[in-house]
C-alpha cells in the first residue's frame, strides 16, 4: 500500500513548469495536472495571495443563500451580499483588465411566505456599483432536473410553478473584456437552413427591425448562440440537466466511499464560457471548485487553471475527474494524497 500511495503522489503531484498555473501562487496545491492546480482552503486568504490582474476568467457558483442549510454550507441572507462582497474585491483585484468574472447564482424562497428574495439581485447592484464591475451580459441555465421546491407552495399547496431557471451574470472589469462568440457557435438550426434555400425578401418587422435579404446567409460558420445556456436540445434555454449519476466522478466516489458533492454544475456550463471568454493558455480561477468541474473543463481545453475549495473532502474527490487515482480510499489521510 505504501509504495501505491508514493506513487499515486508522484505521478498526479507531478506537473510542467511550461503549463501549470501553480506557479502563481506559492502555496502547496493538494494536486497538480499538467495546466492546473487545486488548493485547499479560504479562497479569501487565497484571493488575496495572487499577483494583480493574474486571472483571465473566473467563473463559480457559490454557495447560494438558501432558507435551508446544505451540507456544503450556506450563508444566510441576511448577511449574504457582505459575506460575498469580501471575496468580489480580491477577484476583481485579480482579474486580467480584459478579464471576466462569470457567477453562476440561484434565486431563493423567503421564509415562511411563497414569495421570492431579492438577495442576487441586491448582490449583483453592489458587484456592478461598488465593486466597479460591469454587467456585460444576463445569461440563464436551465435545469430541468432542479426539484420542486420549496414542497410546501410547489406540490402540497399547489400556489407555485416550479422553479427552473437559474441566473448566470457575466460580469467584466471594463467595457470590453476578451470575447469571441465565434468560439461557441452552433449549427444552423432546420428553420435557418430553409430560409437560406428559400431565400429572404428585405422588409421591416412591426417592431422596427431591419430584415435585408443578406439575412438568410449562411457561410459564417455557424450560429450565434442565445444568452440561455443549452446542452444539445436546439431551443433558446440553456439546458443543461446536473443530476448525472454515471459520469467518472460520481462512480469513482461511490467505489472510493467518498461523498459525492451535492451541489454540481453539468460541464457544458463553464466549457461554454471558457470558449467564448479565452484562449488556449489563459488563467482560469474556480475560488468556490466543489468537485471541480470548472478545471477540469479547463484542462481538457488547455487552459491553466486555479481551484480552491474549503472542504477536504469535496477535493479529494475532485481528483477523480482527472484519472489516475487507483485504489478506494474513504478519508484523505488514509489516501496520502493531500498534504
Amino acid at each position: 500500500m505504501n509504495n501505491l500511495v508514493e506513487g499515486l503522489q508522484a505521478s498526479l503531484f507531478a506537473t510542467s513548469a511550461e503549463h501549470s498555473s501553480s506557479l502563481l501562487v506559492t502555496e502547496t496545491p493538494a494536486y497538480t495536472t499538467p495546466y492546473g492546480a487545486a488548493y485547499l482552503g479560504d479562497s479569501r486568504e487565497f484571493l488575496a495571495k495572487l499577483p494583480e490582474g493574474s486571472v483571465n476568467l473566473i467563473f463559480t457558483s457559490p454557495p447560494y443563500a438558501l432558507h435551508f442549510k446544505k451540507a456544503y454550507g450556506n450563508v444566510d441572507k441576511a448577511d449574504y451580499v457582505e459575506w460575498f462582497l469580501a471575496f468580489a474585491r480580491e477577484m476583481f483585484r485579480v482579474l486580467a483588465d480584459d478579464g471576466s468574472f462569470v457567477l453562476n447564482i440561484g434565486g431563493s424562497y423567503n421564509p415562511k411566505v411563497p414569495t421570492r428574495s431579492l438577495y442576487h439581485f441586491k448582490l449583483l447592484i453592489r458587484l456592478v456599483e461598488e465593486i466597479g464591475f460591469h454587467l456585460a451580459q444576463e445569461c440563464f441555465w436551465y435545469n430541468p432536473a432542479k426539484m420542486p421546491v420549496p414542497a410546501e407552495w410547489v406540490t402540497v399547496r399547489r400556489q407555485r410553478i416550479r422553479d427552473s431557471v437559474e441566473y448566470v451574470w457575466w460580469l467584466s472589469k471594463s467595457p470590453f473584456p476578451k470575447a469571441d462568440n465565434r468560439q461557441v457557435l452552433r449549427p444552423y438550426g432546420k428553420d435557418m437552413l430553409r430560409l437560406a434555400q428559400r431565400g429572404v425578401r428585405s422588409t421591416v418587422r412591426p417592431s422596427g427591425h431591419a430584415i435585408r435579404s443578406s439575412f438568410d446567409k449562411i457561410d459564417n460558420g455557424g450560429s450565434i448562440p442565445p444568452n440561455v445556456i443549452e446542452d444539445e436540445i436546439p431551443t433558446d434555454m440553456l439546458t443543461l440537466g446536473n443530476n448525472s449519476a454515471n459520469d467518472i466522478y460520481t462512480k469513482r466516489c461511490k467505489e472510493s466511499g467518498i461523498k459525492i458533492h451535492p451541489a454540481r454544475f453539468p460541464a457544458a456550463l463553464p466549457e461554454f464560457f471558457v470558449k467564448l471568454l479565452t484562449n488556449e493558455g489563459d488563467v482560469v480561477l474556480d475560488p468556490f471548485a466543489g468537485s471541480n468541474t470548472t478545471g477540469s473543463v479547463a484542462e481538457q481545453l488547455e487552459r491553466r487553471w486555479l481551484a480552491v475549495d474549503l472542504v477536504e473532502e469535496y477535493l479529494l474527490a475532485s481528483r477523480f475527474r482527472f484519472g489516475g487515482v487507483e485504489g478506494s480510499y474513504s478519508t484523505p489521510e488514509r489516501a496520502g494524497l493531500l498534504r
